[in-house]
This record gives structure tokens, C-alpha cells and sequence, in this order.
């Protein structure tokens, strides 16, 4: 087995660290300024439009799309050391190379699902970057876990859809420049319970859609990805051309939907991890406590090589993935891809865990970025299906081998 990176992803690695070091990592502080003046947790700020202009100068730009008649082209293989890079500062570099949850899924979605006036007219602005978008599935008042339980109603009426229903945790809906939601809901109760949903697109203006409210996450906007809101839908009417592929097929698109959106995730948080293991290796050498280097006490010693060995382990179980999305197909790398979801969140959970103790009371405040990390990994348990479903899933098909 070959471990090495092709000639092109090489090329594209080099380019996106030099980008991070040079534009990216020092916009932290500038990009956490500029939000904290704005008094909008959700605002957006002009140094990430600074870089996002600088991305696509440097030929930085959708390197998630597989296709290349709307992205960079790219295998999963290829694109998996590229995430896992932006994932060292996830804050910014995914929207700057215009890679970030939720648009990313959305504009796979589209892409694979959409119709050609759809993709017309939303997709291209998100390829641009000149929009942003919502997904919006989960609901407040059922297990959403189990998206069968879906209660949001889209009833078809003349040559239009009429949605009636609440949403909540609908990750982008709170970035000012979020014009369209893809929306999850029952078109008929009565049929086969994997039959039951639809997918329609609302544009975010139409009369009838009520964002109540944005949604923290352990505090925090969780502004990358366009912030999370909870949403009601009252008599919102949208022409039936809105419809996302065929009635009934919205279970089957959410998998579809959820599949490589999971992986981005995993990819980004391998990075999001060695960002922690960096900064609490810099710590531990220069802090002096009890008289000699942290770097000398043996627990932190114990965690930097427990941490080495779990990024390894995670990353190379994310590759292996990747390669067989690209040659079996997303249905062929199921069990690895639920296997990936459960590894590699407690994984950075974990590691970035171990460097927010290294830095002791620096590491729960706004001085590193260790505590945004820690949240997003934590909340990473929970999006695009918690653990429990995950391991419950991957027993039965294990189960089922032996049975």
C-alpha cells in the first residue's frame, strides 16, 4: 500500500499550509475583533472576505466538489489532507476556500439531485461564494436522530407546495448572507416509512418563514458554519418546481447528503487535533512549573504520545475511507464511514482536552483557541447523527456477518 500523496494533492498541500500560515492563522485575532465590534455574534467580518478573495487568486477554491464541472476535481483521497489542513483553523479556512458545513453538503446535494433551473439558480451563487445556505432537517419537538420521525408537513396544493412545521439546529440559517433552505418534510405519512419525505428548496424571504431565534453551541455562535437557528414554516407556499428530485426520495437524499458530509467532518477534525497537539507540545516546553519544564512531568509526556498515536490511528482510518468512497462507492464505505464518525470526534475530543489542561486556565479562554475547538469536536458527537445510532448501526452489520 502506497501512503504517499500524489503529485497534485502535494502541490495543493503546499499552497493551502502556505496560505494558513501566511493569511490565514494570523486573521484569527483580526477576524475575532472585527465579529466582537460588530456586536452581532453572527456578523460577518471584511477580513474573510479578504480572504476568500485571496483564496481563489491563489487557486484555493471548492476543492471538496469530486466533479469537476462545478469544483476543483479532486478524489476524496485528494481532498482528505486538504480538509484535515483547514481544519487547523476552523473558524476560517473552510468558508475562505469556500469548503464549510453546511454549504459544502447543500451544493453536493444540488449537484447530484438538483434540477438544471436549480442549479441555475442556487448553485452557481454558492460556487461563487456569493450566497450561503441552510439545511434544515432536525426538529425540536421529535427524536431527530431517527429522521423517520419528521413531522414538518409539505403538501402539495395546485402547482405549489404548501410547509407547515418548526425546525431547529438548521446549521447556516443565521449568516446574514444565507438566501436558501433545503428543507425536510413529510409529503405523505401514509407510505412506506423510508418514503414518507420530500426535499424542497424555500428561499429565506418567502412570507410565512420566521427565524425565532440562533442557537449557541456551549456558548459559542458557531459562526463557521453560518450558525445554527430555530425556524418556523406557517403556510409557506413555494411553486412545486421547488422540489428536490422525486416525492419520497428525501430520506434516500439526506444519506446521501450525510455521507460525505460526515468525512469532511472527520477530515477537518484529524487537523483540528494536531492544531491542540502543536500548541500544547510549544506549551510544554516553554512553562516551567514545580521547577522544570512541563515537557518534563511524565503525565504530559503520556498524553503527547497518546495523542500522536490516536491522530495516527484516526487519520489513517479516515484515508482508508476516503479510498473506498472513490472506488467502491459511498454505500461500499458505510461501516467505515459510520466507524470514522464515532472515532474521530472522541479522538480530537480527547487530544484537545488533554492541551486545554496543559495550558490550565489559558485554555478555557478566549487567549487560545482551544476551547472553540474542544466545542466543536464535543458537538461533532451529535451532528449528522450521535454515537449511539452510529454504534447501534455498525453492531447490526457487523452482527449480521456472523449470524
Amino acid at each position: 500500500m502506497d501512503f504517499q500523496f500524489d503529485a497534485r494533492t502535494e502541490k495543493l498541500r503546499a499552497r493551502l499550509g502556505t496560505f494558513l500560515e501566511e493569511c490565514v492563522h494570523p486573521a484569527e485575532a483580526v477576524h475575532a475583533e472585527q465579529v466582537a465590534a460588530a456586536g452581532d455574534p453572527w456578523a460577518r467580518s471584511p477580513v474573510l472576505e479578504e480572504l476568500k478573495a485571496e483564496a481563489r487568486r491563489r487557486g484555493l477554491w471548492n476543492l471538496f466538489l469530486p466533479d469537476p464541472r462545478y469544483g476543483a476535481g479532486l478524489t476524496n483521497l485528494q481532498y482528505a489532507p486538504l480538509a484535515e489542513l483547514t481544519g487547523r483553523s476552523p473558524h476560517l479556512a473552510p468558508e475562505a476556500v469556500n469548503c464549510a458545513a453546511p454549504d459544502t453538503g447543500n451544493m453536493e446535494l444540488l449537484a447530484e439531485f438538483g434540477s438544471e433551473a436549480q442549479r441555475d439558480r442556487w448553485l452557481k451563487p454558492l460556487l461563487e461564494g456569493e450566497i450561503r445556505s441552510a439545511f434544515c432537517m432536525t426538529e425540536p419537538e421529535v427524536a431527530s436522530s431517527d429522521a423517520t420521525n419528521i413531522a414538518t408537513r409539505i403538501v402539495r396544493d395546485g402547482d405549489s407546495y404548501l410547509i407547515d412545521g418548526r425546525k431547529w439546529w438548521s446549521s447556516g440559517a443565521m449568516d446574514p448572507r444565507c438566501e436558501i433552505f433545503i428543507v425536510m418534510g413529510k409529503t405523505d405519512p401514509g407510505a412506506d416509512r423510508h418514503r414518507q419525505q420530500s426535499m424542497i428548496l424555500v428561499p429565506r424571504d418567502t412570507p410565512g418563514v420566521t427565524v425565532r431565534r440562533g442557537m449557541t453551541v456551549f456558548g459559542y455562535s458557531d459562526a463557521p458554519h453560518g450558525g445554527h437557528a430555530e425556524i418556523d414554516f406557517t403556510g409557506v407556499r413555494v411553486p412545486a418546481e421547488n422540489l428536490v428530485g422525486a416525492e419520497g426520495a428525501g430520506f434516500a437524499i439526506a444519506q446521501a447528503r450525510l455521507g460525505p458530509g460526515r468525512i469532511h467532518h472527520c477530515m477537518r477534525l484529524v487537523g483540528m487535533a494536531e492544531r491542540a497537539l502543536e500548541l500544547l507540545c510549544r506549551r510544554a516546553n516553554q512553562r516551567i512549573a514545580f521547577g522544570r519544564p512541563l515537557a518534563e512531568q511524565g503525565v504530559v509526556r503520556e498524553w503527547i504520545a497518546e495523542s500522536r498515536v490516536r491522530i495516527e490511528q484516526a487519520r489513517l482510518l479516515v484515508l482508508k475511507t476516503a479510498w473506498l468512497m472513490d472506488t467502491v462507492g459511498n454505500k461500499g464505505a458505510h461501516t467505515e464511514i459510520q466507524a470514522i464518525k464515532i472515532a474521530t470526534p472522541a479522538m480530537a475530543e480527547w487530544v484537545i482536552d488533554k492541551a486545554i489542561q496543559g495550558y490550565g486556565g489559558a485554555g478555557v479562554s478566549q487567549d487560545t483557541p482551544l476551547a472553540g475547538l474542544w466545542a466543536q469536536a464535543r458537538t461533532l458527537r451529535l451532528a449528522d447523527g450521535p454515537d449511539e445510532v452510529h454504534r447501534s448501526s455498525l453492531a447490526k452489520r457487523e452482527l449480521r456477518r456472523w449470524a
